[in-house]
């Protein structure tokens, strides 16, 4: 069981798309195992933002969680429903262990144990991140091009910044900030 995670860990860090076509990926484990990246994925993410700023680990792996079924969403809701290369039946679970699978890179996020690595690191995953799942979306919703599947990944991550960026704007305003004057 072990060797199969860490087989998909490291296929999905060499970027290879026959992790996302075989079947076999996607078998019960599956979901436990894109979960289980998921989470280590935010608390890496959590630890090597600690160089900086103090972050829960926790929350941060709650968050990943949270973050993941969205992105699988709007991968689905854009790729499968709204502009569909096939008229094929994808379900919601293949997306979604797919999109877990695709965040492996951000495991070397815990090699950033330096302060001058951090942000090197933190964007080098998160580009590859990026690779990972422009490959996953085009192996599991099956399209035949890869702009294509840059165009959904790229909308879905403009309509998460642009979630994110609102959600934390709304809570500006609640921050226990004196106004001096």
């Amino acid at each position: 069981m072990f060797a199969q995670f860490l087989s998909i860990v490291f296929r999905s860090i060499k970027l290879d798309k026959n992790l996302y076509r075989e079947s076999k990926s996607f078998n019960e484990a599956g979901i436990y195992f894109a979960a289980l990246i998921i989470v280590l994925d935010g608390v890496a993410g959590a630890i090597a933002a600690n160089t900086f700023f103090k972050t829960s680990i926790g929350l941060s792996a709650i968050t990943s969680i949270l973050t993941w079924f969205i992105w699988a969403m709007f991968i689905f809701v854009i790729g499968v429903k709204l502009f569909p290369d096939k008229d094929s039946k994808i379900p919601f679970k293949k997306i979604l262990i797919a999109v877990g699978f695709a965040h492996a890179p951000g495991l070397l996020r815990f090699f950033a144990i330096t302060p001058t690595m951090v942000m090197p690191i933190i964007f080098f995953t998160q580009l590859w991140i990026f690779a990972s799942l422009i490959i996953c979306t085009r192996e599991v919703l099956q399209l035949k091009s890869n702009f294509k599947s840059f165009g959904i990944i790229f909308l879905s991550f403009l309509i998460l910044a642009i979630l994110s960026a609102s959600f934390v704007m709304s809570r500006m305003e609640t921050l226990p900030i004196s106004n001096v004057t």
